[in-house]
């Protein structure tokens, strides 16, 4: 467990991926119910910040994000959310073949390591609303219904799959996202002025080191 801002607490699901729960007056929010045994990481955190799950908000439907969200919900009753343009992807149980831009990760998807149990979303969202405290800024390119959540209340920013930062900061391999070129327009609208900045996969920036990110990003859009 490793806090990013007030309130917005990372769980290192895997040795690569994360989730984090952010705090609310209503309990706790999960931002990705990672992998299949993800469950447990999560609820053991919850229970030592001593808050209940109510709701599961998702960056997007891919498996290493969702395949936790059945057995989560089960486990808490929590709601779900997604973007509307991938609710159809959670309630499938997989990526569709052409929700992949290269042929590696449409192998993948075929394999049983690349679905999950389909899940039916409680509720959609779309680009400006506001969950959890959480406001959701559609960036669509990872897959067509991908968002980043900005904390407001902190200026902490939850990115997804928007950007990676395994070894460095980066857009992640083209094949996996279903439409790669869309990709650097999405994380052109990821605000600014941010405390803290949260990956799928990779460590956290926080603090000073939030500037990386904007060079980053500004040499991204030259």
């Amino acid at each position: 467990m490793q806090v990013i801002a007030p309130g917005i607490t990372r769980v290192a699901t895997s040795k690569n991926d994360n989730s984090y729960l952010v705090e609310g007056v209503d309990g706790l929010t999960v931002v990705d119910a990672g992998r299949a045994g993800a469950a447990d990481a999560v609820l053991h955190a919850a229970a030592t910040l001593g808050m209940g799950v109510v709701r599961i908000v998702l960056t997007h439907a891919h498996p290493d994000h969702v395949q936790g969200s059945a057995v989560l919900r089960r486990r808490t009753s929590a709601r779900v959310y997604i973007h509307n343009a991938d609710a159809a992807w959670l309630s499938r149980g997989r990526v569709p073949a052409d929700g992949r831009s290269g042929a590696m990760a449409r192998r993948y998807d075929g394999l049983a390591a690349g679905q999950w149990t389909p899940v039916d979303a409680d509720d959609v969202l779309t680009d400006g609303d506001v969950v959890g405290g959480l406001r959701v800024i559609h960036t669509p390119g990872h897959s067509p219904g991908h968002i980043a959540l900005l904390h407001e209340s902190t200026r902490a920013v939850l990115v997804g799959d928007a950007v990676f930062r395994t070894g460095r900061l980066g857009l992640g391999p083209a094949g996996f996202a279903a439409d790669p070129d869309s990709r650097a327009a999405a994380v052109a609208r990821i605000p600014g002025d941010l405390s803290a900045v949260g990956f799928g996969h990779g460590d956290p920036l926080i603090g000073q080191e939030v500037t990386d990110f904007e060079t980053w990003r500004s040499r991204l859009a030259r």
